[in-house]
């Protein structure tokens, strides 16, 4: 049995569409970047604590499988997490605005005998923003737990003049990469 570890509505979603049967655990990870640690390496750490936490609730299920993954916003070697407020969520908007950052989403799938992990990294770039913009973007509340403070399949959309690489990536759960990890674990839900 394939389980998600995450409250993210957005994962669940996506994970649908591969039509896999999964359930849902609940876990809660601190999301906390080590001093000179690589932004990449954090990702895939973070989600591989998710999967970790996830399977330490289901080890005793035989043929139980973790899916855990992170998405974060990587602007050069600054990691844009979740933002705290709608002040800093519109800070965030205005470093985004009119450059070119890297989404990456790390995925890691365990068992109590087997793990694999992949990453997705995908290049977006934002138009520029004016603070009238950013402030009706901020209004509507979408920046509220989005890495970077933004939803690429919301309203943010007019934000993004070129992506290269994962839409559902940058969505929070890369399909291609996730169909082709439970393929090699040979996970069908």
């Amino acid at each position: 049995m394939l389980h998600l570890a995450s409250r993210s509505p957005r994962r669940s979603e996506l994970l649908a569409r591969l039509g896999v049967d999964f359930g849902l655990l609940d876990i809660d990870v601190p999301e906390v970047r080590g001093e000179g640690e690589p932004p990449l390496d954090y990702v895939s750490r973070v989600a591989r604590e998710k999967a970790g936490a996830g399977l330490l609730k289901v080890v005793t299920v035989p043929g139980a499988w973790v899916l855990g993954a992170d998405t974060e916003v990587i602007l050069g070697d600054e990691v844009f997490g979740k933002p705290a407020d709608a002040d800093d969520a519109a800070a965030m908007l205005r470093r985004l605005s009119g450059r070119t950052h890297t989404v990456a989403t790390a995925l890691w799938l365990v068992s109590a005998g087997q793990e694999q992990h992949a990453m997705s990294i995908s290049e977006v770039s934002f138009d520029t923003l004016d603070d009238a913009r950013i402030a009706r973007y901020i209004e509507g509340g979408e920046w509220q737990g989005k890495a970077g403070a933004y939803a690429i399949q919301g309203a943010a959309q007019t934000f993004i003049s070129h992506l290269s690489g994962s839409h559902s990536g940058v969505m929070g759960l890369p399909l291609f990469e996730t169909a082709r990890l439970l393929r090699q674990c040979g996970v069908h839900g």
